[in-house]
């Protein structure tokens, strides 16, 4: 079995890092040849390769995995709103998969391919997803206000041009939760008098608040995502679990809050967001301690959806799959034949690099691995 489940990882790891180099090629090629001419054409196109890349890993989930997403989601709101405007995107930021659940719900409301988010600068360089996310005009931020402020609001401005609907994913806690640094967030509350979370960090309001005076008239909502996992659930919900092909099963409530709700003023905005994730963590008590998202939370109840797997990523995977694995079998053969030893070793080497570049990306997103971004700032 565990033969089997390296081959699988190794499958997707040559799918996942060749369907990304190529995508990278053709996101240079749009910059280069289409966007100087009709940047609405050239980020029109992109946007069928972004979703091409990023569906990879959530066919890994859905039909490798079996992984079930069960949704709570007002209908009125999905029929009218959901994958039809520009959003801001607020999330919990506990788990390791929690920015691959994002994908799922994406993927099912039809604006996967225009996911964007702020990023670690850092993460930029990172090889082909890293690029990606770059030529996707992610907003990369140094975590130096002086400097992020700038590129916030003109990026902002960028971002919120595109032909479809694009949803920002603004990770408002900073960093992932851990025990640890929600110990020192509870002292740093306490310090300035501000409310308590058990479920969150404290949110941190700056960079909120600078985008609100940009995001405002051409981006008329926050889409409020809840995620939780039971906390006896097996397999845990981790990303080697999903390459295992082991199923989890996520729960999450979204909901669409108007972002004229969210006062004018700086001052103003940030108690509205420390006040927004009192709701959040009351969201996610309920559920922790009922099962539902709403029995003790205040929260008006709204049913639940099953969002069955789309064929689209399904055909994707294997398209990318096929592809990948027919070309490095060609190349192999053609290499015996002729007694190319050096070309029969290189690609060997790259399908190990490949699968070293998977193996290092899982060991990045556990938990323990987290950033101390938070527990520093905090100290």
């Amino acid at each position: 079995m565990s033969h089997l489940r390296g081959l699988g990882r190794l499958l997707i790891a040559v799918t996942f890092f060749t369907a990304g180099f190529i995508i990278n090629i053709g996101q240079l090629l749009l910059i280069i040849l289409v966007r100087p001419f009709d940047k609405r054409l050239s980020r029109s196109l992109a946007y069928y390769l972004h979703y091409s890349f990023y569906c990879i890993l959530v066919c890994v989930a859905e039909w490798y995995a079996g992984s079930k997403l069960r949704v709570y989601i007002d209908p009125e709101d999905e029929e009218k709103f959901f994958g039809k405007e520009h959003g801001l995107l607020l999330m919990n930021h506990t788990y390791e998969i929690d920015w691959l659940t994002a994908w799922m719900i994406t993927d099912k409301l039809g604006i996967l391919g225009g996911t964007k988010a702020y990023a670690k600068k850092m993460l930029r360089y990172v090889p082909v997803l890293g690029w990606v996310w770059w030529m996707a005009e992610f907003i990369f931020l140094d975590r130096n206000f002086e400097k992020d402020k700038v590129v916030i609001k003109t990026q902002l401005k960028e971002v919120f041009s595109y032909p479809d609907p694009v949803w920002l994913l603004l990770n408002a806690e900073g960093t992932r939760f851990t025990a640890a640094k929600h110990e020192l967030s509870v002292k740093f509350a306490q310090e300035r008098g501000l409310p308590l979370l058990k479920h969150h960090l404290v949110p941190r309001t700056k960079g909120f608040t600078t985008s609100l005076p940009t995001m405002r008239g051409i981006c008329p909502a926050i889409y409020d995502i809840n995620l939780a996992f039971k906390r006896n659930a097996e397999p845990r919900p981790t990303m080697l679990s999903q390459l295992n092909g082991e199923p989890v099963e996520p729960y999450m409530y979204i909901r669409r809050v108007p972002l004229d709700k969210v006062p004018d003023g700086e001052k103003e905005a940030a108690a509205w967001m420390q006040d927004f994730y009192v709701e959040k963590d009351k969201i996610i008590d309920s559920f922790h301690e009922t099962g539902s998202f709403f029995k003790t939370s205040g929260i008006k109840e709204v049913p639940e959806k099953i969002f069955k797997p789309r064929l689209c990523t399904l055909l994707n995977f294997l398209g990318w799959a096929s592809f990948s694995v027919l070309c490095i079998l060609n190349y192999l053969v053609s290499s015996l034949v002729a007694g190319n030893w050096i070309g029969f070793i290189t690609v060997l080497s790259v399908l190990g690099g490949f699968y070293a570049l998977m193996e290092y990306a899982v060991n990045a997103s556990k938990i323990s691995k987290a950033s101390a971004y938070g527990a520093a700032a905090k100290k």
